[in-house]
């Protein structure tokens, strides 16, 4: 007779148990979704997915100071680039300078004045004269704020006759500025100056 109720207390327990171990393992498997679901959003806060000829292509964001010497190369390039390369063309001279200036404060507006001027680019269309230059080499020097750099060029300098060949040396500082459509790189250019401009020995 008093069976029945030790049958049905140790029943209650174990369904206790049970529920207990049920209960237990829901939280935990909850607490480890969880915790994948927030380490996987912090993963792909970092990845950009850029579409490209009908195809997904990942970009990883990067911290900018990671990135910053690439960037403050890249950006002298193209600053000579832009500053240098010329053709007998007035609109595409005009152009690049633009462009140029942009990315430099008022040391490179005066180099520019200087040249005009002295009727440089004027002597460049009416001798249907090209140039480019191609950057050699650039050295950083980051100990100082704003950084230094000295940067060494090549220029071909390509006449009607003949093709001249010049080594161009220049320096400045880059100090960092908001980024732009004109100025991607978020740098300018400052206390720019030619240090050497002169023909290379045959």
């Amino acid at each position: 007779m008093f069976r029945q109720p030790k049958y049905i207390d140790s029943a209650l327990r174990a369904i206790r148990s049970f529920t207990l171990c049920i209960v237990t393992g829901c939280l935990l498997l909850t607490g480890f979704s969880l915790y994948r679901c927030f380490h996987l959003l912090s993963v792909l806060k970092d990845s950009v997915y850029v579409l490209a000829d009908g195809q997904a292509l990942a970009a990883r964001r990067v911290d900018r100071k990671d990135q910053w010497m690439i960037e403050a190369r890249d950006h002298i390039k193209t600053f000579h680039r832009l500053f240098f390369s010329l053709d007998p063309d007035e609109a595409v001279i005009d152009r690049h300078l633009t462009e140029a200036l942009y990315l430099a404060d008022a040391s490179a507006k005066e180099v520019y004045d200087n040249l005009r001027e002295q009727g440089y680019y004027a002597r460049v269309v009416a001798g249907n004269i090209s140039q480019r230059v191609h950057v050699d080499s650039i050295r950083l020097d980051l100990s100082h704020t704003p950084a230094r750099f000295q940067c060494y060029a090549t220029e071909r300098i390509i006449r009607t006759t003949r093709t001249v060949i010049r080594s161009l040396v220049t320096a400045g500082r880059l100090r960092q500025v908001s980024r732009s459509d004109h100025n991607p790189h978020g740098l300018l250019i400052e206390r720019w100056h030619v240090v050497t401009n002169q023909d290379r020995a045959p």
